[in-house]
């Protein structure tokens, strides 16, 4: 199920067709599809991206379609982008994320279509997630949609990532080793970042934590904890008076000291949270994009360790 269930306005592949690919193409040129000399590769958002860099090495060039700061749940694929697409020789994606890019990529004639929700298994969550979450006995209901955001698990980040890695060297043969090399060293630093969090996590005050957005799901069902949040899986919606009032309660009986918030979307909802249940605030970011000056990090690796010492400070790590 897709975390946006909107109705899309015909995708920019048919736009693209109906003003002429032949006018398009020539403006395209920022894309570097088949221009760069390397095997090229359209990634949805920073997370793809990430993986193919780190992946493809020297060998590729990657073009992200979600923009530093962009919300990429939202992101309407523009029919350059469209065109961009449609001439690279790989596309990485995450379908169920972003709808726009789902309809682009199966409309598409890319020879290799790379779905990283395929590489691993998904799971359904709602508001409340992890390993404690059976024992809270709350009177709300919670909708339950599949939950796309893996990349925060490393493990399943690197299961994606094993995956990733075979797609490049069945599509792009020559550089097969190189690959395979690069896959190898980025799955190794995953299993140690799986481990610092382990380890990092495992004896702490709390296991409960706040935050905006239900994007953390996989990481507390992974470490043994419990997510709660003030919206679901769709990081712009409201949160309801009840669930709000629920929120307050359970923070006083679990002990809960922080309100998370991120770094793409509004604070209002964790500010407005955290002042009627006299608890601070702090960033949890879901890397869905890295934000020069706003992310605690210039890659998804020194982000995850922020993360990983904000959410110590917050549970009472010992």
């Amino acid at each position: 199920m897709n975390v946006r269930r909107r109705l899309i306005p015909g995708t920019a592949l048919a736009v693209a067709t109906a003003l002429g690919l032949g006018a398009l193409t020539a403006c395209s040129s920022d894309t570097g599809a088949h221009r760069s000399g390397k095997f090229d590769v359209v990634a949805s958002f920073y997370p793809m991206a990430f993986l193919a860099e780190q992946i493809g090495g020297t060998h590729v060039h990657v073009t992200s379609l979600a923009q530093p700061g962009q919300e990429p749940h939202e992101l309407e694929i523009s029919a350059r982008q469209a065109v961009g697409l449609e001439e690279s020789d790989a596309v990485l994606y995450l379908k169920g994320l972003q709808p726009s890019v789902d309809d682009t990529v199966a409309q598409s004639g890319v020879k290799t279509k790379i779905d990283a929700a395929s590489l691993t298994t998904l799971e359904e969550h709602g508001t409340e997630v992890g390993g404690h979450a059976a024992a809270h006995d709350h009177d709300h209901e919670h909708s339950r949609v599949e939950d796309p955001h893996i990349w925060l698990d490393p493990v399943r980040y690197a299961e994606v990532a094993r995956g990733v890695g075979k797609a490049f060297e069945k599509a792009d043969p020559k550089h097969a080793d190189a690959y395979r090399t690069n896959t190898d060293a980025l799955v190794k630093k995953l299993d140690a970042l799986n481990t610092r969090f382990e380890q990092g996590l495992k004896n702490t005050k709390s296991k409960v934590f706040i935050t905006t957005h239900a994007a953390f799901g996989y990481l507390a069902e992974r470490y043994g904890l419990t997510q709660e949040a003030i919206s679901g899986l769709d990081p712009e919606s409201e949160p309801s008076t009840s669930r709000v009032r629920d929120l307050e309660k359970m923070a006083k009986a679990d002990g809960v000291s922080t309100v998370f918030y991120e770094t793409l979307v509004s604070d209002k909802a964790a500010k407005t949270v955290a002042r009627d249940a006299h608890l601070r605030t702090d960033v949890l970011d879901p890397i869905e994009g890295i934000v020069k000056g706003q992310s605690r990090g210039r890659d998804y690796f020194e982000v995850m360790d922020a993360n990983l010492a904000a959410l110590r400070t917050a549970l009472g790590a010992k």
